[in-house]
This record gives C-alpha cells, structure tokens and sequence, in this order.
C-alpha cells in the first residue's frame, strides 16, 4: 500500500492511507543501515501487518521533491505564512526572514493576514504595497467573521501547505476551520502511542481531504538564516531581478555603490523601502556572522 507520514515519535511512524485511516508503523533496518531517516510528508509503500490494530512496516520511501529543516518536514508544495494586520502588528523583518528561507528553497509562499475586521484599511493597503511588488500571493482574512476562509481553503486543496506565524495571530483558528477534526487524528495517535501526553512538539500533518494535507507549525519569534552568504541574499528578494541591469556592475549588492539600479528604485517607490531596509540589517547580520 502507498500511503504518507504525517506523524513520527519514538521510532514508530504514523502513515495516513489517503482515505481514512492511520497506520502506526516501524521503518525497516535497511533505512538506519542506509542512514536515511523517513520524514514527515514522505510518500512510503507500506505493509499492513495487522488491519484491525492497525500496524504495519514501511518497505520504501518513495524519491522526495524536496526537504525542509525546521520543521522537518518533505514535499512541500507551499507555505502559507499569517500575521496579523494589526493587534498585534506584523513583525515586517521576521515575515522577511521567513520569505528568504522559503525563496531558498523554492517553495511558493501565500502570505495571509488575519484580522481585518480591526483594521480601517489604511493597513492592508500599505501591506499590498510592500508585498505586492515582491510578487508574493497576498490573502486577507478575518477568522472572527469567517472573512476569505473559503478562499484560503481553495488555495491549499491538493497541496501539502506549512502554516507558520507567530503566536496570537490567528493560526489555531485557521487550522480548526480547514480541518476540525485534527484534534481528533491527534487523539487517534495519541491512543496508539499509550505513553502519556507529549509536551515536545513534533511535526505533524494533518489530512484536510483528498490529496489535501496540512502542517500546523509552532509559533516563531525570531529566525536565524544560515549558510548563506552576504552576497548571495540578494537574489532571494525577487523584486530586486527587474532593477538589477541598471547597475553599474555586474553582481551589485545593492548596499554601498553610487550608481544601483535597486537603490533608485527604492528612492522613486518601485521597491519598498520597508524590504529594502530588511535586506540591509539581514546582509549585515550575514555579514557580521561572517567575520566570526
């Protein structure tokens, strides 16, 4: 049977069928001998050994599009990351940070703001300026009135999605309407696992309907990019790529040379100033990290 992790603790793996059921199941020693550790959003072929306990073996992992680190998760189709509009306002760097580290690895990111129902309006439209130029898909929704929700449901159908944001935003809500029954598939594994209640947080997904999966991330307050170099993170603002051939040389950075094509269009409003003076503190901090 083919079927996906969508749960890992202690050596066992919880494999969702597609349909309805989860299977607890162990991965065979060839994987340990091969070094190669199965994943949260693996698709596996597995082995039913007992249907009505529900147990079996994972025989294959089958080849991964892609892998990320925190969370540790595989296939990943999207991410949609959610701040709030306002109460609390949105932490412009750290949503920036996040847009790197999905940019990085190719995953396209929805950007959802939550609450517009306390906003006037004068914020969303400043954040459809800053983002919309980044060419970032932008979503506005309100989980108190149920504003977009339909909308934000059509856009994860058929697809793996990370959710991620900060707490007090909104996320539980999102995930409670696109999926109200997760607390259910997680009281299913809980009842297999018979070890008491967790308090680590693991990476999880859970199934939404068919071929629709989700992941519910914990919320971050800072995020640190690594293994870049200082130079290298321009080309993660794809804003920049439009401006760039008016620079005076070949590979601007865009930080201290007289004649750039990106610095102008900061000064005539075609690029944010708000993403520009990200890019500037997180080239430092790349910089800085850098030197020791």
């Amino acid at each position: 049977m083919k079927g996906k992790i969508i749960k890992g603790i202690a050596g066992f793996y919880y494999v969702h069928d597609g349909r309805s059921k989860i299977y607890e199941c162990k991965a065979k020693g060839v994987f340990r001998n091969r070094n190669i550790k199965p994943l949260v959003g693996d698709d596996v072929e597995f082995m039913v050994l007992d249907e009505k306990e529900g147990t079996g073996n994972i025989d294959a992992i089958l080849p991964r599009k892609n892998k990320l680190i925190r969370p540790a998760v595989s296939n990943v189709d999207q991410a949609v990351v959610v701040f709030a509009v306002t109460e609390p306002l949105p932490n412009l760097n750290l949503l920036d940070r996040f847009l790197v580290m999905m940019e990085r690895q190719e995953i396209p990111v929805i950007i959802c703001f939550n609450k517009i129902d306390l906003s006037g309006g004068k914020e969303i439209e400043e954040l459809r300026a800053i983002y919309g130029p980044a060419g970032y898909t932008l979503h506005f929704i309100s989980t108190y009135e149920a504003a977009g929700l339909e909308k934000l449901h059509e856009l994860i159908a058929g697809k793996t999605t990370v959710l991620a944001g900060p707490s007090g935003v909104g996320k539980s809500s999102i995930t409670n309407f696109l999926q109200p029954e997760a607390r259910m598939e997680t009281g299913v594994v809980s009842e297999k696992i018979k070890r008491g209640k967790h308090t680590t947080r693991h990476s999880e997904l859970f199934f939404v309907e068919n071929g629709t999966y989700m992941m519910d991330t914990p919320g971050f307050s800072s995020m640190y990019i690594e293994d870049l170099e200082p130079n290298e993170l321009k080309d993660y603002f794809p804003e920049f790529s439009e401006y760039e051939e008016e620079c005076r040389f070949l590979g601007c950075i865009h930080v201290g040379e007289k004649v750039c094509g990106v610095k102008t269009a900061v000064a005539d409003g075609k690029i944010s100033r708000s993403r520009y003076d990200n890019y500037l503190l997180l080239y430092q901090e790349l910089k800085d990290k850098r030197r020791y």
